[in-house]
C-alpha cells in the first residue's frame, strides 16, 4: 500500500516538478488520444486504437528523452565555455 504524504509537507522543487510530471502526462495523454481514439460507438478500446496509442507513448517519451539529452549537452557545453572564459579572463589580469 503507497505511503500519502500531505502536500504541505513537500518542498517547492518537489511541488513543481510534480506539477511539470502532471502537466506532460496530461498533454501526453491528449495528444494520443485525440490522434488515435477513433470509435465512440463502444465502449471497448479496439486493437488498433491501442497500438496506436502504445506507439504514441512510446514516440512521445523517446522524444522528450532525446530533447533533454540535447539539452543537457548544450547545457555541459555552455558551463565549459563559460569556464574557459573564466580562466582566460583570470589569466588576462593575472
Amino acid at each position: 500500500m503507497a505511503t500519502q504524504v500531505p502536500l504541505d509537507s513537500l518542498d517547492k522543487d518537489q511541488l513543481k516538478t510534480f506539477s511539470d510530471f502532471l502537466m506532460s502526462y496530461n498533454k501526453l495523454s491528449e495528444l494520443c488520444f485525440t490522434d488515435c481514439v477513433t470509435d465512440f460507438t463502444t465502449r471497448s478500446v479496439k486493437k488498433d486504437e491501442e497500438r496506436c496509442a502504445l506507439n504514441c507513448m512510446e514516440k512521445y517519451l523517446k522524444m522528450n528523452q532525446r530533447v533533454s539529452q540535447r539539452f543537457q549537452e548544450y547545457q555541459m557545453i555552455a558551463n565549459e565555455n563559460a569556464m574557459a572564459l573564466v580562466q582566460k579572463s583570470g589569466q588576462l589580469s593575472g
